[in-house]
């Protein structure tokens, strides 16, 4: 069986929770959107100056987690940045709003004030470009954890590997 359509017949939804480490291993995690998933990844899109864009520029691996009633989906793997194209085509997508929101935002960063953070917004011209500090993420995994609750505790949960040859399937106890 392939994970991702697995994936695509539990999970119809685009929030996600995703967990980020430093070098360290202190961890960190957040909700986030879900732009696309496919035989490529996982993709999202954040400040890369961001805690979570810095801490995936040091230790580029991750976990996303999906929930929805009686079942969750995790996923593992590795993280790249997507290309400056993939990048701007995005971008030219989103709200013109959410374009000036994002170009005004150094995120995660301290600001005196919300009146100071409307101010940066109000400053950006009508039609921002991609600032270089924005763009995207993509999650190649190298596992998947299907879960589904079952009244009796015993929930049933599935591991898939990749390996050379395609994906390992494991069955886990409860």
């Amino acid at each position: 069986m392939n994970p991702l359509e697995l994936f695509h017949e539990w999970i119809d939804g685009d929030t996600m929770a995703i967990a980020t480490a430093t070098p360290e291993g202190r961890p960190s995690v957040r909700m986030l959107l879900l732009k696309s998933a496919d035989e490529r990844g996982f993709t999202f899109f954040t400040n890369y100056e961001s805690r979570k864009g810095r801490e995936l520029a040091a230790n580029p691996r991750a976990a996303l987690l999906f929930h929805r009633d009686g079942v969750q989906v995790r996923v593992e793997g590795r993280v790249e940045r997507l290309s400056d194209e993939e990048s701007d085509a995005y971008w030219l997508t989103r709200p013109v709003a959410s374009r000036r929101s994002a170009a005004a935002s150094r995120q995660s960063q301290p600001i005196e004030s919300r009146a100071a953070l409307e101010q940066q917004v109000a400053a950006q011209p009508a039609e921002p470009p991609r600032p270089a500090r924005w763009g995207g993420f993509r999650l190649v995994p190298d596992t998947y954890e299907f879960w589904r609750h079952r009244d009796d505790r015993l929930h049933e949960r599935h591991l898939f590997k990749a390996g050379a040859d395609g994906w390992e399937v494991l069955l886990l106890q409860p």
